[in-house]
């Protein structure tokens, strides 16, 4: 009884162990490579699968997904001798099992140490100025060189991307005191642009004030000419309209004699007047001669009513009225 409990539990040990060789699961992106008798005989991919124990076994395992690779500070040397601590990050991926199994014996130290042997000839090519401004140049360079190598490998290289460049100190500081250097000077001209630009606004402005006060000096003189013009011409106008009405009241019947009056009144008012202004008078030989003087002032009012046409607006006549000579 003894010997069969010992049959059955080496039996149930023998096909665990059986089980556990034969029987593999193989996770979602991932293959593993199989070899029987030491030789490569298959590549399974995700899924369940039997192997024949003790004959096949599972010699390499790779993941399908997207590997990042920390790469290394490394120095590098520009082409105008200026030395640079360089690192960066690359990623690759597996795209053939077998390749990266049997085509290299460590695919990522070789994918590591390419990308730093291809980013220092990269560097080494360029100055130190353009080192900055050329980043994504030197990526391309890199994973262009791993991918040219890698070939047999099974992997490609999807990207590679520099983290960091440090120079030297005395480099640093270098850049720094050039950086100020060229912002004082950025905001000199700015300013002087500024300066320039204020000063011709203030020129523009100048200009159209002056333009603006001799548009209007201009208008004035323009308004005044018009309104002497005006004022010229009602006077004028006003004139002729009385010339016109003293001539029709001389013609008319008593015109002569209201005439007589006004001019012998007229007379003897302006010449009332001399004596209040003046304590010396002047006064003409025949001063009592008052019919005389008006007869002088009717006749040349006689002749000029003859000679005379009738006044138009636009005409200016005048009146010339003969005084007494005076002594």
């Amino acid at each position: 009884m003894s010997g069969l409990l010992f049959g059955v539990i080496v039996l149930v040990i023998f096909f665990i162990i059986l089980v556990w060789k034969t029987a593999v699961i193989v996770p979602q992106r991932n293959e593993y490579v199989i070899e029987r008798l030491g030789k490569y005989r298959d590549t399974l991919e995700a899924g369940f699968h039997i192997l024949i124990p003790f004959l096949d076994k599972i010699a390499y395992k790779r993941n399908l997904k997207e590997e990042p690779i920390d790469i290394g500070s490394q120095t590098c040397i520009t082409a105008d001798n200026v030395t640079l601590e360089v690192d960066g990050i690359m990623y690759l991926q597996v795209i053939n099992s077998r390749q990266s199994a049997y085509g290299i014996a460590d695919y990522h130290f070789a994918a590591s140490q390419l990308a730093q042997t291809s980013l220092r000839s990269a560097i080494g090519k360029i100055t130190l100025d353009s080192t900055f401004e050329a980043r994504e140049t030197l990526n391309k360079q890199v994973v262009e060189a791993i991918d040219d190598a890698a070939q047999n490998w099974g992997i490609k290289v999807l990207r590679y991307e520099i983290k960091d460049i440090q120079p030297p100190r005395s480099v640093l500081e270098a850049m720094e005191k050039q950086m100020q250097a060229e912002r004082e000077k950025r905001a000199e001209i700015a300013r002087s642009e500024g300066d320039r630009q204020s000063m011709i606004n203030r020129a523009e402005g100048e200009r159209s004030e002056a333009i603006a006060r001799s548009e209007g000096e201009k208008m004035k003189r323009i308004n005044e000419a018009e309104g002497r013009a005006q004022e010229i011409l009602k006077v004028a106008e006003a004139t002729a309209e009385g010339i016109r009405k003293v001539g029709e009241a001389l013609a008319s019947t008593g015109g002569r004699e209201a005439a007589n009056l006004e001019v012998a009144k007229k007379y003897l008012d302006e010449f009332g007047k001399l004596a209040k202004v003046n304590n010396t008078m002047i006064v003409p030989g025949n001063l009592t001669d008052v019919a005389g003087m008006v007869a002088t002032a009717m006749t040349t009012l006689r002749q000029t009513s003859k000679t005379a046409a009738p006044v138009s607006v636009a005409a200016r006549p005048e009146a010339h009225l003969e005084r007494p000579p005076v002594r």
